[in-house]
């Protein structure tokens, strides 16, 4: 009998759409783990083609994930779930430690590279609590973005709004000056993921992922390994080579300032500079 697992294979599309001042576009079909942390083990366990922590196929390094040191990777090699309890705790949020669901690319053959990766903090009720983005960027650098959800962030149709200003630097063509606004379709069936960015003259870039939940077996791995061979390479080449063209047509670059020095920006509330406060 096969094991099913809560965690589970999102195969999708991402999409890029720049608006201004120079438009571009890109779309990429990609797939994604949403991994229930308290199973990662269990999987490993039970799939040949996964592990964690050790090279495979397919795995996944807890040091890959929440940096506890600086705005770097450094040093983050316990437990990630103990670290999230702890940060989590940290800001007053214990109760919402009862579930805790990653969703991120997993290495393949060992290399991996996660722009943003979304964690769902639930509360023991099952409802979402807190929301954690945490962004990479190709100099090696990480940060995370902690946002509690509040009564009115999720609408009648299910989908989840949060914003919060943007602290991290990531593409050498978008100023620091900017918000994000997320738009999430809690993981499900299907999983929906937008991002708008924007500064004082309205929206400039808008960036979505969708795809189809696939239950988690070594014939599913498999086969997304074959339909996306090297697909966390071809990632980090997507994004120099998408660098290159937008280089191409002229967009401006804007220098590199030094990353946080605190690992995770907490938001009191949705919303953006005027809301955004504690940095822990």
């Amino acid at each position: 009998m096969t094991q099913k697992f809560a965690s589970a294979l999102y195969e999708g599309v991402v999409t890029h759409h720049r608006l201004r001042p120079k438009k571009h576009k890109l779309r990429y079909r990609v797939f994604s783990f949403l991994l229930d942390l308290d199973e990662i083990d269990d999987i490993a366990a039970r799939l040949r083609l996964f592990s964690r922590n050790r090279f495979n196929l397919f795995s996944f390094h807890d040091a890959d994930h929440g940096s506890i040191k600086g705005g770097t990777t450094a040093g983050a090699k316990t437990n990630l779930r103990n670290r999230l309890e702890t940060v989590l705790t940290a800001n007053n949020l214990g109760d919402c430690t009862h579930k805790i669901e990653l969703l991120c690319y997993p290495r393949l053959l060992g290399f991996v590279f996660n722009p943003l990766s979304v964690y769902f903090c639930h509360r023991s009720d099952g409802s979402v609590g807190v929301v954690i983005y945490e962004v990479s960027n190709t100099f090696g650098d990480r940060h995370s973005y902690l946002i509690p959800v509040g009564e009115n962030d999720i609408d009648k149709k299910g989908v989840l709004r949060q914003s919060c200003a943007k602290g991290f630097y990531v593409s050498p063509f978008i100023d620091m000056e900017a918000d994000y606004h997320f738009r999430i379709r809690i993981p499900g069936d299907n999983v929906a993921l937008g991002i708008r960015e924007t500064d004082a003259k309205g929206a400039f870039l808008n960036a979505v992922f969708a795809g189809d939940r696939n239950e988690l077996s070594d014939r599913k791995l498999l086969g997304a390994f074959i339909r996306y061979p090297l697909m966390t390479f071809k990632v980090v080449a997507g994004i120099h080579w998408e660098a290159l063209l937008l280089w191409r047509k002229g967009m401006t670059f804007h220098k590199r300032p030094a990353p946080p020095s605190h690992p995770v920006t907490y938001v009191l509330a949705t919303g953006t500079k005027a809301a955004q406060a504690g940095k822990r």
